[in-house]
């Protein structure tokens, strides 16, 4: 698939003689909706592979000023998942290649300093709604393995104790991806790919106890809004949508879909909401299954953690209900580019930093 939306922008710099970095974004992206964005008091994180590695940048929502803060150039690092309160970073890191690779979970300041290790073989992890806990699955088995459904369990790791809990569910609970806490901490939201009796399905897994509800909508990894009334998810690989679903509520039920995101030639895929919750950010990107001269990555889908995905960018649109964009027309109101630099941009996590 060409990747037509970016080439505007580069063959522009290259007669301009101007170099891309990450975050760089050109003039002819400006518009109202990044200016909205670049008033926000909030950060983006996300990872990027750059100069043969994988690293976690942050930026401001309108894509200017990024940082990288891991800068390791031989752990690969991925998935970066900030705590509610804006104060932690929490992100995988793998070392070695191919199935000998070990994928690590680390927390460390929110600007990226003082990281340790928390546990090996562990993957995709997610916050608990106040900050003290992580959480994050177990590897199926030792061998490492690129997807993303290749997962047992759940744990919960105390921050200040150090102490690991498994999930009460832990030996029914498998092959489960892109989990994540809902605001009032009673369910973790959750996409299964063939296990626990279900073909593919996005769920609530009861966060403290067995109650499983299927929600019976198409797609996976499904990410709850920080207003605790929303869910948004990647309804295909050229669709993402946002429902209403009330989590407190005794059996939450997805409501009628009310934003509808689409791109017929891009996969768009890791949606996040911004802490308000008024916009969605997400990668978007040409087809592909890596390329595996590039050290540190791995042979799959592209969008999935460690498949190097040249062309993928992240970009952000308003989530108003009612709406249904299309990114092959939307104008600079409705959708913007956050970076244009195509290098494998992906896993947007939006934050405000220090919040309390």
């Amino acid at each position: 698939m060409n990747c037509n939306r970016f080439r505007l922008p580069f063959l522009l710099c290259a007669t301009l003689g101007i170099a891309f970095a990450p975050g760089l974004l050109t003039a002819e992206d400006a518009g109202p909706l990044k200016s909205r964005l670049g008033a926000l008091p909030y950060k983006i994180a996300y990872e990027t592979y750059v100069d043969g590695n994988w690293e976690i940048f942050v930026m401001n929502p309108d894509g200017s000023h990024p940082v990288n803060l891991t800068k390791t150039p031989k752990v690969n690092e991925h998935y970066p998942q900030i705590s509610p309160d804006g104060t932690k970073l929490a992100y995988v890191g793998d070392v070695g290649e191919g199935r000998d690779a070990i994928r690590t979970l680390y927390v460390a300041d929110i600007d990226g300093q003082n990281p340790r290790k928390i546990a090996d073989h562990a993957r995709e992890p997610f916050w608990s709604p106040d900050s003290k806990t992580i959480c994050y699955l177990d590897q199926e088995f030792p061998k490492f393995q690129v997807i993303d459904y290749y997962t047992k369990g759940i744990e919960f790791y105390d921050l200040a104790t150090g102490k690991v809990t498994p999930h009460v569910n832990y030996t029914n609970l498998h092959h489960l991806y892109n989990p994540g806490f809902s605001k009032n901490g009673k369910w973790i939201v959750s996409t299964v790919h063939a296990g626990m009796g279900y073909g593919h399905a996005i769920l609530l897994i009861e966060a403290h106890g067995t109650n499983i509800i299927n929600l019976e909508i198409p797609g996976c990894r499904p990410c709850l809004s920080p207003d605790g009334k929303q869910i948004a998810w990647g309804a295909g690989d050229n669709e993402i949508a946002a429902a209403p679903l009330d989590t407190d509520a005794a059996t939450p039920k997805v409501g009628p879909w009310r934003v509808r995101i689409k791109d017929a030639k891009e996969k768009i895929y890791h949606v996040d909401w911004s802490p308000d919750s008024q916009y969605l950010s997400f990668s978007m990107g040409p087809d592909g299954e890596g390329d595996l001269t590039k050290a540190g990555t791995f042979q799959a889908a592209c969008e999935i953690m460690g498949v190097y995905a040249p062309g993928w960018n992240l970009a952000v649109v308003p989530a108003e209900p009612g709406r249904t964009i299309d990114l092959l027309s939307a104008g600079p109101g409705d959708f913007t580019l956050i970076t244009t630099n195509g290098l494998s941009n992906k896993e947007s996590a939006w934050f405000r930093a220090g919040t309390k």
